[in-house]
C-alpha cells in the first residue's frame, strides 16, 4: 500500500482581491487554455488592476479597445497601453467576465457578463470597506 500524503483542510480565504472574488464567483474551476491546467488561485492571480479598470469601463456599456483606453484614462487617470489592455481583455474573456460582440468596422467591442458584473460589484464593495477603515485609521473619517 502506498502511503497517501496528508490532506490539508480547506480554509475559506477572505475575499480581498478581484482574484479572490473571481475564485468565489467561478468556484475556483477555471482553465485559461486547453494546454494549461486549472489551479484555482494561481490561474486567477493574473488578473490585476487593469482588469478592474476594464470591467468598470464595460459596466457602463460595451466598448472597443480604443474607447476602453479613453474611458479608463478619463475616469481613473490611468493610461493603459495596448499590451496591458489586450492582455486584460484576453484574461477576462477566458475567465468568462467579458464577451466579444460582433465586430464593427474592424473594431472588436466587448461587454461585461453577469459573472463579470458580480465579481466587479463584490470587489468594489471590498474596496469601499478597506477605504473606510483606512480613512478612519488615518483620522480622516469615513466618506
Amino acid at each position: 500500500m502506498v502511503p497517501q500524503p496528508p490532506t490539508r483542510p480547506k480554509v475559506a480565504l477572505p475575499t480581498i482581491t478581484l482574484t479572490d472574488i473571481m475564485v468565489n464567483v467561478l468556484g475556483g474551476a477555471v482553465q485559461l487554455r486547453k494546454s494549461e491546467p486549472a489551479s484555482g488561485h494561481d490561474v486567477l492571480r493574473r488578473a490585476g488592476d487593469a482588469s478592474v479598470l476594464v470591467l468598470t469601463s464595460l459596466a457602463e456599456c460595451p466598448k472597443h479597445g480604443y474607447a476602453l483606453i479613453q474611458d479608463v484614462r478619463k475616469f481613473s487617470g490611468v493610461q493603459l497601453g495596448p499590451g496591458t489592455l489586450y492582455g486584460a481583455l484576453d484574461r477576462l474573456e477566458a475567465l468568462g467576465m467579458i464577451e466579444a460582440l460582433p465586430t464593427d468596422a474592424r473594431r472588436q467591442p466587448y461587454r461585461i457578463t453577469p459573472a463579470g458584473a458580480a465579481a466587479l460589484a463584490e470587489h468594489l464593495d471590498a474596496l469601499e470597506r478597506i477605504s473606510t477603515v483606512g480613512r478612519l485609521r488615518l483620522g480622516f473619517g469615513a466618506t
